[in-house]
Parts: structure tokens; C-alpha cells; sequence
């Protein structure tokens, strides 16, 4: 896999993009490149239209970054790379957060960042549960489960 530096303005945004994306979704993340770098590339298919990525390269914009790292995924079919944009954003949401563990790195962190750049309350260890609501079983939330009717991947909601 080779990463390639891109104009940001040579990468077109997938028009058809099923993920919303929230103000504070892009404030995460730029706040995350300020302070670690762009260590996530975006992935874009042979046509430089987004497969993966749509936040970071807002996130890239509202930091004045004018190339940001990709990679190119011109070995996939488009189908393919349709359905990877797809499953790349459903599968991070099929694991869920231990939070006693994260309750201990959080602790253990020594920060030298506001953790409010990041959507915690304050740089205390915050309300987990509460800032990590994934677990519908903990929430009150009932998943609701849809089956693409093109490629039959099941997906909860």
C-alpha cells in the first residue's frame, strides 16, 4: 500500500455519502491532526473520489492543509469500492467500549491537550458511559437490524 500526498482540491467528495456528519464530528477530528499529525489516511478510488474519509478531509479544510496523505484503491471494482465505503463506517460501530478500561488509560493519561477538543466535558475522566452511548443494551436503545438488498450484508441500527 502506497500513501500519496493529494491536493485537497484534486479530491472530490463521494455526492451520495450515507454518513452524516456533525459539527463536532469535524472539530474532533481537526483537533486530533492539530495534535497528532494526519496519521490516518484517506482512501480515495482511481477517479480521487472519496472511499473512506469524508471527515478528515473536512477536518483538513478547516485546518488550511492544503495536501493530505491518501491512498488509492485502484484494484477494486466499483462495486467493490461501493461496498467498502459502506462496511469500512458499519464495522467500527460493531465494537463496543470496555469501559473500565477506558476509565483506567483516561487516568493514566497525562495530558498536555484540552480533552474538550475531543468532545469530553472537561480534562477529568468523563462520564464514559455517557460520552461513549454505543451500547444499546446500557442506553435504552433497541438495534434495529436492515439487510442491503443488493449485497444481503446485515447491518444494525
Amino acid at each position: 500500500m502506497k500513501v500519496h500526498d493529494i491536493n485537497i482540491y484534486d479530491i472530490k467528495e463521494y455526492k451520495n455519502n450515507p454518513r452524516k456528519i456533525p459539527e463536532r464530528a469535524i472539530e474532533a477530528v481537526a483537533a486530533s491532526i492539530k495534535n497528532f499529525g494526519f496519521v490516518n489516511p484517506v482512501v480515495l478510488d482511481k477517479d480521487n473520489v472519496i472511499v473512506c474519509g469524508h471527515t478528515r478531509l473536512q477536518a483538513a479544510k478547516r485546518l488550511g492543509i492544503q495536501e493530505i496523505p491518501c491512498v488509492i484503491v485502484d484494484d477494486l471494482t466499483p462495486e467493490q469500492v461501493q461496498a467498502f465505503r459502506v462496511i469500512d463506517n458499519k464495522t467500527s460501530e460493531l465494537s463496543s467500549w470496555d469501559f473500565e478500561k477506558l476509565d483506567l488509560e483516561l487516568e493514566e493519561l497525562n495530558l498536555n491537550f484540552d480533552m474538550g477538543e475531543f468532545g469530553f466535558e472537561d480534562n477529568e475522566a468523563p462520564d464514559i458511559e455517557a460520552f461513549f452511548d454505543d451500547n444499546p443494551e446500557q442506553s435504552g436503545k433497541k438495534e434495529k437490524c436492515i439487510t442491503c438488498p443488493e449485497c444481503g450484508a446485515k447491518f444494525t441500527q
